[in-house]
This record gives structure tokens, C-alpha cells and sequence, in this order.
């Protein structure tokens, strides 16, 4: 039997419209974005219902390319960086090493046509994310150092039977879930704006924040980048994705609470909670053993003076419950969503200064695998995030998927649920033998069923 494939059709770079005198400087990175140089790519995407050719619109793909490029040319005015590469700046005497963004070099955003013998159910119906979607996006096991040569943008619109995949590679040291969404969000509404302008409601904030006395330039502890690069592949594992709905939801929420006797655990943090659990029990882990639960928070309203959703670059923070196996199997289902409150409770702006200090005096980057430990969890994105609000003209997208970045045992992805109304669906990543003790997890499943 024949695996379909993805046929890239055409590819080219887009840079922004009109000129931008900003671009000339360098843009150097923040602490945050620094150490993000040995992770992977963010990539996420929105699969469409291909729409219905109209009397004067036979080819509407053709049209989608037309107008998409367009507007990622208007909108890249504004985020000017993802259009540049990655640069190394390097001095023997004194030794400096110095990465930042050059804007000046670079062809600009990559965009790929592709096409594939696929229909949406093919996407949707297997239980278990079909590994073709990986190939909706281009970088695939790129490392964000990579940027220095390859783009630090990649749009690939995917055409399928019925269907319609845009996928979007942004490189994670140039920006974070934040500001992922909001660039894409921004390409939407630039798209079905019916006058192609450069004005946008929400431009970003692209001058990047330093901790006091510190940057510009920050000078990194290397001679080469061998010395902090790591390129990890991810053994066999299974991904799948189950959907919790806003009634099941809340029920966590209540529960956790209430085991609690508090009022202040929140909807993620119960369903995290119950994910840690489930998981840690799946994994057959030894009631001795340490394990974790860690969760991305945004530092932009932590700290002393606080920053704006609009700043765009990377200001989130691994924040971390812990517990033994035995701990947390041992104890009520509250007792581990209490834990994860009391450890986001705990990130204040004295915690987020603490970790500044800590980088600036031991500069490290985050490797897959090695901050979270065998045993650990690693939960990405939100579902406060507005996926579903950006149409590009075909009608709300009747799914979300993420590409090879999210694929690697203990990785957990929030997404909205597809109905709204506080719903979340939940990617999670386990190696075969775990996940199908997962989905024989009577706690887990009852919860999933909504019969928690």
C-alpha cells in the first residue's frame, strides 16, 4: 500500500510590503529568548473545510495563496523580525558571542504551497494524530539555532481533497505562545479586512526588555555553538488527542476545589492535575520516584513593572509542582491540583527575578528531556488562546494540530475545544504501553466521558 505523501507544489519568500526603517539596528535577545536556542520550532495549525467554488471563483485555493501572501507581506511591516535570520556575532580579544536578530540579510518568510491525497476525515477519524501532519509544516526537527539559516517564519498552506491546512513554524527564540497568536491572529484579520491597509489594532511591541544593568548585548560563555546545541530525537511514541467538554470541566474544577475546601484552583490547573495523575499512573512510576508537572506561565504580568500581551519575544517561565509517585497516587485527586496552585501562586516577580539573576550568572539553554526529567509532564499552550478566531475567509477551522514540536513522551498541548464555553482538547504524547494505560484509566477516562 501506497502512504500518501505531500507534494510541495511551489515555495517562495515574503518579505514585508513597504520598507521599515527600524529594520536597520540589530535586534539583540533577552535573556528568555537566549535560552530558548536549543528548542524546537512552535508550529501549530488550523485544518479548514475546503470552501465551495462560486460562478466567477473556480480555482478558491488559488485565490487563498493570492490574498494570504498579500497579507503576510502587510502584516510582516509590523513583525519585521520573523522576515530576518539569526546572526552570531563573535570576538577572540575580548572573547564575545553575542546571537541576535538581523533583519537586513534575509529573503524573508517562507511560503510553501503543498498538496496531498488526503481528505479531512483522514486527519480526524484515526484515534491517534496521523504522522503525515507533521509534513503540514516545513523545519521539521529544525533547532530555533537553525534560524541562522533558515527562515524564521514558515507559512505552508496544505491543499487536501476537501480541505484546507494552514501551518505556521515560528522560530521560539524570536517569540512565545503569546506572540505567536498574536501574529497570527493579526495575519487573519488582515486577510478578511476589506481594505488591504498596514494599520492594525494591536501592533507589537518589538523593543525587547532586559533585566536592569543588563543588555543590550549579552556576551554567552561560548566559542561555538556545539557547546549548548542538542539535537534530540524522540523514540517511538503515541499522540493523541481527548476532548474534555465545559461540563466535565467544570466538574474538575468543583471537585478540586471542594477536596480542597478552596475556591481559588483554577479550570487548567484541575485538568493538569488530573492529567499528572492519570499519566504518572500510566507510567507505572515508583512510588519513591520524583515527578513533575511543569507549566508555561507568561511573565508579562508578574512582573514589578508589568508588560503588555503585545510585547512581542519570549517572556514565559517553566513553573513546576513536583511530588513522589506514591504522593500523588496516595493522596486525593485535589491534593495534586493544589500542588500546581500553590506553584503558580508562588511565581511572582520576585521568583521571576530570581531566575534572571540565576541565567545571567550561569547562561544555560532548555533541552528536550533535560529539564523535565524521565518522570515529568511538560504542559504547552492555553486554551484561553483564540485558535479558532482566525478564518483566513473559509468559516471557523474544524480543528487544531501541532506539528513535530510537540511530539515527545511527557508532552502535554492545551488547545480550546472546538464548542467554546470553557471546553479544552488535549494533545498528550506517551510511548505506546503508557498510553494505552491511559485510555484504560478509569479516573482519566470517566473524565474525558464527562462522568467525573
Amino acid at each position: 500500500m501506497n502512504l500518501p505523501i505531500v507534494q510541495t507544489i511551489s515555495e517562495c519568500f515574503i518579505k514585508p510590503q513597504y520598507p521599515v526603517e527600524e529594520i536597520k539596528p540589530p535586534i539583540y535577545l533577552a535573556p528568555w529568548d537566549l535560552a530558548m536556542l536549543s528548542m524546537q520550532y512552535m508550529q501549530k495549525g488550523l485544518l479548514f473545510i475546503k470552501p465551495t467554488p462560486t460562478n466567477d471563483q473556480q480555482n478558491p485555493v488559488k485565490t487563498l495563496l493570492e490574498k494570504l501572501k498579500e497579507s503576510l507581506s502587510l502584516t510582516l511591516i509590523h513583525f519585521y523580525p520573523l522576515a530576518g535570520r539569526l546572526a552570531t556575532h563573535k570576538q577572540e580579544n575580548p572573547q564575545s558571542y553575542s546571537v541576535y536578530i538581523d533583519c537586513n540579510n534575509s529573503p524573508g518568510a517562507k511560503f510553501i504551497y503543498a498538496t496531498a491525497d488526503l481528505t479531512v476525515a483522514d486527519i480526524l477519524s484515526p484515534v491517534d494524530v496521523p504522522i503525515i501532519v507533521q509534513s503540514f509544516f516545513d523545519h521539521c526537527r529544525a533547532v530555533n539555532h537553525d534560524g541562522h539559516t533558515m527562515s524564521l517564519l514558515l507559512i505552508q498552506v496544505t491543499e487536501l481533497i476537501d480541505g484546507t491546512f494552514i501551518g505556521c513554524s515560528i522560530n521560539h527564540v524570536v517569540a512565545d505562545g503569546t506572540s505567536y497568536w498574536h501574529f497570527f491572529d493579526t495575519l487573519s484579520s488582515t486577510y478578511s479586512a476589506q481594505e488591504k491597509s498596514y494599520e492594525i489594532s494591536r501592533p507589537p511591541i518589538l523593543t525587547r526588555w532586559f533585566p536592569d544593568g543588563c543588555g543590550p548585548i549579552i556576551n554567552l560563555p561560548f566559542s561555538h555553538y556545539d557547546q549548548f546545541i542538542r539535537r534530540v530525537e524522540s523514540p517511538p511514541h503515541r499522540t493523541r488527542i481527548f476532548h474534555f467538554s465545559s461540563q466535565s470541566v467544570a466538574k474538575l474544577k468543583c471537585k478540586a476545589n471542594s477536596e480542597c475546601k478552596a475556591l481559588n484552583i483554577s479550570s487548567f490547573q484541575a485538568v493538569c492535575a488530573l492529567i499528572w495523575r492519570c499519566v504518572t499512573r500510566a507510567r507505572r512510576v515508583p512510588r519513591d520516584q520524583e515527578t513533575s508537572c511543569s507549566m508555561a506561565a507568561n511573565n508579562r504580568t508578574r512582573m514589578d513593572l508589568p508588560l503588555p500581551n503585545e510585547y512581542f519575544g519570549n517572556l514565559t517561565q517553566p513553573v513546576v509542582g513536583k511530588a513522589s509517585a506514591g504522593e500523588l497516587l496516595e493522596h486525593r485527586f485535589g491534593w495534586a491540583a493544589w500542588r500546581l496552585h500553590e506553584a503558580v501562586a508562588g511565581h511572582s516577580a520576585r521568583a521571576v527575578q530570581e531566575w534572571e539573576d540565576k541565567w545571567m550568572e550561569h547562561p544555560f539553554m532548555y533541552i528536550l528531556g533535560k529539564f523535565s526529567g524521565q518522570f515529568g509532564l511538560i504542559i504547552g499552550w492555553s486554551p484561553r488562546f483564540d485558535m479558532y478566531g482566525s478564518e483566513f475567509g473559509m468559516g471557523r477551522a474544524v480543528a487544531i494540530r501541532s506539528g513535530y514540536d510537540a511530539r515527545f513522551d511527557g508532552k502535554v498541548t492545551f488547545y480550546p475545544g472546538y464548542e467554546g464555553g470553557g471546553s479544552m482538547d488535549v494533545e498528550v504524547c506517551l510511548f505506546p504501553e503508557a498510553m494505552s494505560r491511559l485510555e484504560s484509566d478509569g479516573e482519566f477516562m470517566d473524565a474525558v466521558n464527562g462522568k467525573c
